[in-house]
């Protein structure tokens, strides 16, 4: 379980990524963290938001809206992707005012100095019963957001590889029968739309290696193998590559290979199933990562660097038991999981 040679403290890794690459105002890449709130004792979102500063990380996720988190935000210049609770897209997907009423509530009174970058409709609901909905909402949001001046905020939806009727090799990636006609919907919104938002994916090696460990080795898993899976022309060193092009394979299945991909979680525990979690396998994954998304694209879009979201910023003690407690990089009292990461604490 070799680490790169050099490597970079998260903390330094951070810094280097956080640089925003722009290209016409556009985001090209970046790397922020999630911040879920299944826990009973986390500190106060300005706490929070003050602890994202000090870290240098400038991109942040929630699931949902928060006012707290919200008025927190004001004059941080973090960029904010937030979500809605699926149970919400059908309601919003029925008529434009339900749209209008979501935007004005959430979003509108906070627009003047928070920095929304993305409006995620939905989270893993593909396939499921609330996905013949999404290109609707999505539609009528993006509507609602452009009517007050905000076409800026990229309007999306994140699904995960359970979409996916097959990932290997990844140019058979192809959308089940369920996700397929919703994935239609969602991929015409895009394609009709003059929104360059990214589709936003969970990628999660940990679990296909954990599934399959022969096959899906540590090394492939945590970017450090030395023999490529060969799929025709290209070669994979890593799992996290072979999922996204999966997915773009997928798009491209349904004329939507021009639209761009987005990473909304990745990580690995640090605990909960040994022997596969422990904090040097996850600091091994998130070192390398950082490093690879920093100037890398993947085999199939070599030149299309990613925005990538780590999961998570603390472990969520509220959550299932076990590997869902364990994705933190700080525990609820902000003390850091990772020694090196005390410095964000002064």
């Amino acid at each position: 379980m070799g680490f790169l040679e050099n490597k970079l403290t998260l903390v330094t890794a951070f810094v280097l990524v956080s640089i925003q690459l722009l290209c016409n105002g556009e985001i090209i890449y970046t790397i922020g963290v999630n911040y879920g709130f299944n826990g009973d004792n986390f500190p106060a979102p300005k706490d929070v938001v003050a602890l994202y500063k000090r870290c240098g990380i400038p991109y942040m996720r929630i699931f949902e809206p928060n006012h707290d988190i919200l008025e927190a935000l004001r004059g941080s210049e973090i960029i904010l992707s937030m979500g809605m609770r699926n149970v919400d897209i059908q309601n919003l997907s029925s008529s434009q005012d339900a749209a209008n009423s979501w935007v004005n509530t959430h979003v509108q009174p906070y627009a003047n100095d928070v920095k929304f970058g993305w409006i995620t409709v939905g989270n893993e609901a593909v396939p499921g019963p609330y996905a013949s909905y999404i290109g609707q909402a999505m539609t009528n949001v993006n509507k609602a957001i452009s009517s007050i001046g905000l076409s800026s905020i990229k309007v999306t939806t994140v699904i995960n590889l359970n979409a996916l009727s097959g990932s290997f090799p990844p140019s058979a990636g192809a959308f089940s029968d369920e996700a397929l006609e919703p994935m239609k919907s969602i991929s015409q919104y895009f394609t009709s739309s003059s929104s360059s938002a990214p589709l936003m994916v969970n990628v999660y090696p940990y679990f296909a290696h954990v599934a399959d460990p022969e096959h899906v080795s540590f090394d492939y898993a945590t970017f450090n193998a030395k023999d490529p899976v060969v799929d025709g022309n290209l070669k994979y060193f890593n799992s996290f590559d072979a999922m996204i092009d999966a997915v773009y394979a997928a798009m491209e299945k349904i004329n939507a290979g021009n639209v761009p991909l987005a990473v909304a979680e990745t990580g690995w525990p640090t605990a909960g199933n040994d022997p596969y979690t422990s904090k040097d396998n996850s600091d091994c994954y998130n070192q390398n990562l950082f490093v690879h998304v920093k100037s890398n694209g993947t085999p199939r879009k070599p030149d299309q660097l990613l925005t990538v979201f780590l999961f998570e910023m603390f472990n969520e003690d509220q959550k299932e038991a076990g590997i869902e407690q364990n994705f933190g990089l700080f525990y609820p009292n902000m003390q850091p999981v990772y020694p090196y990461f005390e410095n964000c604490l002064t």
